[in-house]
């Protein structure tokens, strides 16, 4: 992103969500977006993500700038490049898993690549669930096949919103473990947003924002380290 800015309202009702913010998440990395409420950390991701549009400024995903593009090759490029982890886990409740996970490819009329998607179930551990729905799954299991369905597709880039805010610590901790493992043994590029130092301390670099800006950033962060920044910034 270049100086991207996202401004909602206008005159006394403006809200800058975004302030001149340019960033890049460099390929095969792990980077995790932290910032107190309102400080722009979602719409950051949405901007970038290609799910909503930047009052000014540009984003690329690779080559891609996503402002020229028509809403129908958005989507087509969203669909292709993006994948998405979200808190809630967003499964279809009538499929079961193995149908959650190829729902991607099935939309976009490609067969999965069946060394990576046997690969994939073999690393989240959900090989005796794939005929189970949903509602027969714990919330690791569901968050592990949502995870799945991110990564079927080898996106470009996945985004995962608060991916643990839903999940107990323990299950919570395999779940950041097996993304961490996506970056390093997978090459896959991670964005994660988080209220959480011990989810982000998972990551490469840690973003800092507030009021729309980035105002810190972190590399090789541990929990404490970022609990201290974040004391910093706040002061």
């Amino acid at each position: 992103m270049a100086d991207g800015t996202k401004v909602y309202g206008a005159g006394d009702t403006e809200v800058r969500a975004l302030d001149g913010v340019s960033v890049g998440f460099e390929a095969g990395r792990f980077t995790a977006i932290m910032g107190p409420s309102g400080s722009g950390k979602s719409t950051l991701m949405h901007c970038v993500a290609g799910l909503d549009d930047l009052s000014s400024g540009s984003v690329f995903i690779g080559d891609t700038e996503l402002g020229s593009l028509s809403d129908r090759d958005l989507t087509l490029l969203r669909r292709d490049k993006v994948g998405f982890v979200f808190q809630s886990f967003n499964l279809i409740p009538t499929l079961t898993a193995a149908e959650n996970l190829t729902l991607p490819l099935d939309l976009a009329g490609r067969k999965p690549d069946q060394d990576w998607m046997e690969s994939l179930v073999t690393s989240l551990g959900i090989g005796d669930r794939l005929r189970h729905r949903p509602d027969e799954l714990s919330g690791g299991q569901q968050q592990r096949v949502a995870i799945g369905r991110a990564l079927v597709g080898r996106p470009s880039i996945v985004f995962a919103d608060e991916p643990t805010g839903n999940l107990d610590s323990t299950t919570g901790g395999e779940v950041l473990d097996f993304l961490r493992r996506a970056v390093d043994d997978l090459d896959q590029t991670m964005v994660m947003v988080t209220h959480d130092a011990g989810a982000a301390a998972t990551a490469h670099t840690v973003l800092f924002l507030g009021d729309g800006k980035i105002v810190s950033e972190m590399a090789d962060p541990t929990a404490d380290g970022i609990l201290d920044r974040v004391k910093q910034i706040g002061g």
